[in-house]
């Protein structure tokens, strides 16, 4: 890019992800910051504790039908989504990015919509633009370390992922999503076979290492129930759990998941906006602490049964930097001159753990790596 610097919009920049996206991405020197939502004074005040002027910031409305007009007017050449949830978004934004001829990131976890992304293949294609879905937690990282362990596995059976998270609470948004699925029935591939099961049900405890210990886990409807299963051919099981750092509040979700299943309420969604209140009220009273794990079981290269698990952990709240890796991983590979893949995918393949790592190095934030896990503590 002959040292020229790059134009970034990042949407939804003042919300819980897109604001520790822009302040990473603000210190990028070749990076040229957009910051859009639809709350200007929100962005503005972003722009002035970041350091820029108030014409980076900008009252975008993904809806319009002139955003994708209004991009190519900005001179985005690289959009990044962070305004979930996803669950039922349509690909608007992807669609505008098309259209304006910039590149498209995003951080969701939508099981549906990250698989799907690949319908904009072709349009993304003929417009030379990158349309990458999923640069967060999932599939993105969660793919990078299983990609970076396979070749210890003459024959790779099982990935279990397991999540939790600390103190702080996220975004309505993102609480919404969470709450949309309790109880809700979704499949998953397990001993070979798929099996129906029940959203924040079906509840395992697992032992992180200190100063987390014990959390409870439970299932989550995510993409890389299918992604996983379609990248390993031969994989006979893949799961995905996710807790809390308050276990009350663990157990109030699976009440309300099984009040679901039951048939006694609909739905558990209208119980987000008051249990996320009720979670901003206690989050200083709980642990700052929380985690990932990847579990990979199958046959070891000598052909004897192997397993091997990877774990990353987080202190201070810096938990929720972690689904903002893979996007500014990319972005800043980008800007660094980095050509991305042309098309539209789900986000595998497409970066190393290490890379993901480094946008973290400054955070309270380490990876345990499979043999020393014993033996180290955050």
């Amino acid at each position: 890019m002959n040292g020229a610097k790059v134009r970034v919009l990042v949407l939804g920049a003042y919300g819980f992800f897109g604001d520790r996206i822009s302040t990473a991405l603000a210190r990028n020197p070749r990076i040229e910051l957009i910051l859009a939502g639809r709350d200007l004074n929100k962005a503005t005040a972003l722009a002035y504790q970041l350091g820029l002027k108030a014409d980076r910031a900008k009252v975008l409305d993904a809806t319009d039908p002139r955003f994708g007009a209004q991009l190519k007017k900005l001179r985005v050449q690289l959009l990044i989504h962070t305004a979930g949830p996803f669950q039922k978004q349509r690909y608007d934004v992807a669609q505008a990015a098309i259209q304006a001829g910039c590149h498209y990131l995003d951080l969701a976890d939508g099981r549906a919509f990250v698989q799907g992304i690949t319908r904009l293949d072709v349009a993304a294609r003929a417009a030379n633009v990158s349309v990458i879905s999923g640069a967060s937690s999932l599939p993105a990282l969660s793919s990078a370390v299983v990609d970076e362990y396979r070749g210890d596995f003459s024959r790779l059976e099982a990935i279990h992922i397991g999540l939790t998270s600390g103190a702080l609470v996220p975004g309505i948004a993102t609480i919404r999503a969470v709450f949309g699925y309790c109880g809700q029935p979704f499949r998953v591939l397990e001993g070979g076979r798929q099996i129906e099961v029940r959203g924040w049900s079906d509840t395992e405890i697992h032992e992180f290492p200190k100063p987390i210990g014990e959390r409870r886990l439970s299932r989550c409807d995510v993409p890389d129930l299918d992604l996983l299963v379609s990248r390993y051919p031969g994989v006979k099981s893949v799961s995905f759990r996710a807790g809390f750092a308050s276990d009350t509040g663990h157990k109030t979700i699976e009440l309300l998941a099984r009040l679901v299943e039951r048939g006694v309420l609909k739905s558990a969604a209208p119980f987000a906006r008051p249990l996320f209140t009720v979670g901003r009220w206690v989050q200083s009273l709980l642990s700052d602490s929380g985690a990932m794990y990847i579990k990979m079981e199958g046959l070891g290269t000598d052909g004897q049964p192997h397993e091997l698990t990877w774990t990353i952990v987080a202190g201070d709240n810096h938990g929720p930097h972690i689904p903002c890796g893979p996007s500014i991983a990319l972005a800043n590979k980008f800007a660094a001159g980095a050509t991305l893949p042309v098309g539209a995918m789900p986000c595998m393949g497409l970066l190393k753990v290490d890379d993901i790592l480094e946008t973290l190095k400054n955070l309270r934030i380490r990876e345990i790596a499979p043999m020393t896990l014993a033996q180290n503590s955050l």
